[in-house]
């Protein structure tokens, strides 16, 4: 699942991954970013520091990464060949960008990955981007600034396309959506 921050793909993931009709199974993937109010160690991501990202890239089994230089250092995301997926037992859902949808692409092939983008008008994404922010007990709001700034580039028509992406779902209305990429889920198998 990709789409720019802010669009609502966390509130969509979980609930696919609670439909029970859709079997879907997750991995958890990594950052170096510093933990969020609300989020758990090994929910979202495990959190880890530069040395364990090393140890993990000098074992061969980063699968893709991407560096941001946020207004609070460089923040890395990246997921890692850690026995969470099995191809042959199950269909995942992984929260992602266009770039680690390509890099993940290119690891496991094509024929495995199907990409579900989530598209959002950029007011509702950036006010729902701020009423998140607000929340947090150190809001950084450069930083937030900077990553919606940084969708125009990551999510370009022209990197859309290069990717094969022709389809993409609008989150307008919630409820919506996830009916409808639950259709389309259903439909694939």
């Amino acid at each position: 699942m990709i789409g720019k921050s802010s669009s609502g793909k966390d509130t969509i993931f979980k609930s696919l991954l609670q439909n029970k009709d859709l079997q879907l199974k997750t991995i958890v993937p990594y950052t170096t970013r510093p933990i969020r109010i609300g989020e758990t160690e090994g929910v979202e991501y495990h959190f880890v520091d530069e040395t364990e990202l090393e140890k993990i890239a000098e074992s061969g089994r980063l699968i893709e990464l991407r560096a941001y230089h946020t207004f609070h250092g460089v923040w890395k995301y990246f997921t890692v060949d850690d026995n969470q997926m099995d191809l042959k037992k199950g269909n995942y859902l992984i929260i992602g960008t266009l770039e680690s949808y390509n890099r993940t692409r290119d690891y496991y092939g094509e024929e495995h990955l199907i990409p579900i983008m989530i598209d959002l008008d950029d007011g509702v994404r950036l006010q729902r981007a701020l009423d998140r922010e607000k929340m947090q007990e150190h809001p950084k709001y450069q930083e937030m600034c900077r990553r919606f700034l940084a969708d125009a580039e990551d999510f370009s028509e022209e990197k859309i396309a290069a990717a094969g992406i022709t389809r993409s779902f609008y989150n307008d209305d919630l409820e919506k959506c996830i009916n409808t990429i639950v259709t389309f889920i259903k439909g694939i198998g």
